[in-house]
């Protein structure tokens, strides 16, 4: 239904908040055939205007008398790729007429999996092989022995990761393992994708269609009424004309340093304009932006490989320069396997081919390099055709919003580190965050888009507290926070959490948080500089100090936001709140960690991290 559709809809029949979530709670759990009982149903209601007045019909009843089969789209999502995917499947699916129901892991009831034929589990696999929120619950239960035997089930996995981490595509190796040794049977063998998916993530697609087709395919639709697509009208259709494939060019504005001139950090304060897009976003969600390279990386790198800038290349389809490919199309500041295997074949040196075998020692090699610190190390000649294949497609980077749409309309504001440091004998510098913040001048023109994030939202009630944990870069979803709390004048409590080196340098938005507390927007602030006395302080130690007032905040209804680091900071975060509910709720280790899942399940718990 669009959103005009809505409005017309009139404000007698405008359903509140509350039954907007409601409804977008369930409909995405119910298959073809709930929906078409359920549309039946309401529409039996809207006629007689009086419930009482329709005999009650057992839902399962109806899919008794119509035992058509359907596929499962489980998805778990971080940042929101994975869920892409699984909408995309969706529609797939819905065009080829295979009935197929969509549900978050989050949501999906884990006692239904016995009584399922058909799965498919896109998820992605995030930090050190960890699963991503939405996936925990299925995650452990699926590993505990509450799981069922499932012999009756068919399934197939898509896992999504980075190949540079040690624990690649972890979490979907895990189901796919999990789902096997229950019983089920693989439609279609696991795949793995790296951060350029497209094409692997496509053809798996395909496969799995193929797989079910003849089995699946409805032969009737007699009993489905089709239902409109459901959503609380907050988007407009710009929202959606943009997107990852086809972004908005849109102007920089400003980029503005915001720590100190002796700070070890260099972050900026970014303001992007989206002016006439029609673009909107919500606190909590992240913009994705397409960069360039250096040129002068690019120049230096295509002299060592002895490679005629002006060649030309083909890349999906599209024949280009060289130079311009590895400007706007191939990944360059991080190096990543599949680069140095490619590469070691050619360049045929023992030291790199026994690197290459060792996979912890080639991580580590990795990690501290970027393309054109291996062609130092390890100089050969290649073709321009041959170099462009090696290397992976460059990948947009996501950056938490730092602005409210209602306080600052049609721009957007980000908070960037820049990365910068020497190596191997070198200067180096971030893809992105030098794009941003070193060579495009303001008003010059950037590729963007906006990345939903539906796990990391405000409470729904304007009057629920809020803690925020956002050391360094961490902070800037909380200043979007922040400002919609402010233009709501939501009654709720908020209090801060904020970390950085050292408080004369690095308080980003220091005269900002002061006037939300100045203001009563912000009621608590609670800081750890760690370099500013002998022993270091970090914000999970300001959450042990005054443990006992955030449990109350918590038992008081509190929602629990976490920003930043995802490897050390967030896991140390989640380490004190569990010491802080046993402590103080007088709870078991055991219990206390059931105390955040249950959070967790609730959406009280949530974070964004990376």
């Amino acid at each position: 239904m669009s959103s005009n559709t809505q409005k017309n809809l009139g404000s007698t029949t405008a359903l509140s908040d509350t039954q907007w979530a409601q409804l977008n709670q369930l409909t995405p759990s119910l298959t073809p055939a709930q929906l078409g009982w359920l549309s039946g149903y309401l529409a039996g209601l809207a006629q007689t205007q009086s419930p009482e007045n329709l005999p009650m019909v057992n839902p399962s009843a109806s899919e008794a008398a119509s035992p058509e089969k359907f596929i499962t789209i489980l998805y778990g999502s971080q940042t929101g790729n994975a869920k892409a995917l699984a909408q995309g499947y969706k529609a797939k699916l819905d065009a080829a007429d295979i009935p197929a129901k969509l549900v978050n892991m989050a949501d999906y009831k884990v006692k239904q999996l016995k009584n399922e034929t058909h799965i498919v589990a896109i998820v992605s696999t995030h930090g050190e092989g960890d699963a991503p929120d939405d996936a925990v619950e299925l995650h452990d239960f699926l590993s505990s022995k509450k799981a069922p035997k499932l012999a009756n089930l068919s399934f197939s996995v898509l896992g999504l990761g980075d190949s540079s981490y040690e624990f690649f595509c972890q979490t979907a190796k895990d189901f796919d393992k999990k789902l096997a040794e229950l019983g089920a049977t693989r439609l279609v063998d696991r795949v793995d994708c790296d951060v350029d998916y497209d094409e692997a993530s496509d053809t798996w697609a395909q496969q799995v269609l193929d797989k079910v087709q003849d089995e699946l395919k409805a032969k009737s639709h007699s009993h489905v009424v089709a239902m409109p697509h459901v959503g609380k009208p907050t988007l407009s259709v710009a929202t959606t004309q943009y997107s990852k494939k086809n972004p908005y060019t849109a102007s920089l504005l400003e980029s503005q340093k915001i720590t100190g001139r002796d700070s070890v950090k260099d972050i900026r304060h970014v303001e992007i304009s989206l002016e006439d897009s029609g673009i909107q976003y919500r606190p909590g969600d992240a913009l994705g932006v397409w960069f360039k390279n250096d040129p002068n990386m690019v120049d230096e790198l295509l002299t060592l490989l002895a490679i005629d800038a002006t060649t030309q290349v083909t890349i999906s389809g599209d024949t280009l320069s060289v130079r311009d490919a590895l400007i706007e199309k191939r990944e360059l500041t991080q190096s990543y396997p599949s680069f140095a295997t490619a590469y070691g074949q050619l360049a045929n040196n023992p030291e790199l081919n026994a690197l290459i075998e060792d996979k912890a020692g080639l991580r580590a090699f990795l990690g501290e390099r970027q393309i054109i610190d291996i062609v130092r190390q390890y100089p050969v000649k290649t073709n321009a055709q041959s170099l462009v294949d090696m290397l992976r497609g460059m990948t947009p980077r996501l950056y938490s919003i730092a602005s409210s749409q209602d306080e600052v309309e049609e721009e957007v504001h980000l908070t960037v580190a820049l990365v910068e440091y020497d190596a191997h004998g070198q200067a180096h510098q971030g893809g992105a965050s030098s794009y941003l913040t070193k060579r495009l001048e303001e008003g010059g023109e950037i590729q963007v888009f906006v990345e939903k994030n539906d796990n990391f939202r405000l409470p729904e009630s304007s009057d629920t507290p809020v803690i925020m944990v956002g050391p360094g870069t961490g902070i800037a979803p909380f200043r979007a926070f922040m400002q919609q709390r402010e233009v709501q004048e939501a009654a709720g409590k908020n209090w801060l959490f904020f970390g950085n080196p050292n408080f004369t340098q690095d308080f980003l938005y220091q005269t900002e948080w002061q006037r939300f507390v100045k203001d009563g927007v912000l009621n608590k602030v609670s800081l750890a500089f760690s370099r500013d006395q002998e022993d270091k302080i970090y914000v999970q130690h300001r959450l042990l100090e005054q443990g006992a007032e955030v449990f109350e905040w918590l038992e008081q209804g509190a929602y629990f936001y976490v920003c930043g680091d995802a490897n050390h900071m967030a896991k140390d975060v989640h380490a004190a709140l569990v010491e802080i509910v046993q402590k103080h709720g007088a709870k078991s280790a055991q219990a206390a960690e059931e105390y955040l899942t249950a959070l967790r399940r609730a959406k009280r718990y949530q974070k964004d991290v990376y």
